[in-house]
This record gives C-alpha cells, sequence and structure tokens, in this order.
C-alpha cells in the first residue's frame, strides 16, 4: 500500500491564505484578498492560490467566469503536519521538550480545568500505547 504524500510546507503567505479559506470554508481570489493583510496584489493571490493547489493544500471549481478556491486538507490533518513540522524543527522532534516549554513560564496561565483534561489526555494516551 502506498503511503499518503507529506504535504509541502507552506511560506507565512501561503498559511495565511489557508487560514482565510478554512475560516471562509471556500472563497474567490477577491475574497481571499481582501482577507489579507499587507495589500499584494490580486494577481500575486491569484498565483499563490495556484502554487498552493499545485502543492495539493487547495482545490477549485469553477463558478461562471471565476474560480472558487476550497482547502484540499482537512484543517486537523493540516495542523497535526504543521504542529509535526514545528516539532521537528524547534524541539528535536521530542513532546517532551514542547511540553517542558509550554509550562515554563506560562504555569500560572493554565487553570487547575485544563492541567485535569491535559492529565486525561496523558492517562488516555498512555492507555491506548500499552505504557
Amino acid at each position: 500500500m502506498n503511503a499518503k504524500p507529506k504535504p509541502i510546507a507552506l511560506s507565512r503567505r501561503e498559511r495565511q491564505i489557508m487560514d482565510i479559506l478554512y475560516k471562509l470554508e471556500r472563497a474567490s481570489v477577491g475574497q481571499v484578498l481582501a482577507g489579507m493583510s499587507g495589500s499584494p496584489s490580486y494577481s500575486t493571490v491569484r498565483a499563490q492560490l495556484r502554487v498552493l493547489e499545485e502543492k495539493g493544500h487547495v482545490r477549485h471549481e469553477e463558478h461562471g467566469l471565476r474560480y472558487v478556491y476550497l482547502p484540499a486538507i482537512p484543517r486537523d490533518v493540516a495542523r497535526r503536519s504543521a504542529l509535526r513540522h514545528l516539532v521537528d524543527t524547534f524541539f528535536d522532534g521530542s513532546t517532551e521538550k514542547v511540553v517542558a516549554a509550554l509550562l515554563g513560564g506560562e504555569v500560572a496561565r493554565i487553570s487547575p480545568e485544563e492541567f485535569d483534561r491535559l492529565a486525561r489526555l496523558v492517562a488516555k494516551s498512555r492507555k491506548e500505547s500499552g505504557t
């Protein structure tokens, strides 16, 4: 069985476009442009959407004379891929280092309820992995 290819990493501007598409669920170039900061040109956004489509992150449908773009990858899949990239890049692939960084200096901002939920997630993960 062939493994599904990993999505290609995105630039900052491409991530911004994907965020807009996930929020709107579907959008024309003009709608994406309206949601962007930094005033890119219409042709730049159109080109970036085409690149995102080539990378497999976006697909389009034709509505009359215009294209409407939709995310091709579910947001939860994209989120996991981005998180894995972040963990591998900045934390040497270590979940422990990520948690330590999140908790370091930020403990006061985590409520007792959040700690309880985190503890349940850890316990569930341990049970599922058999460790």
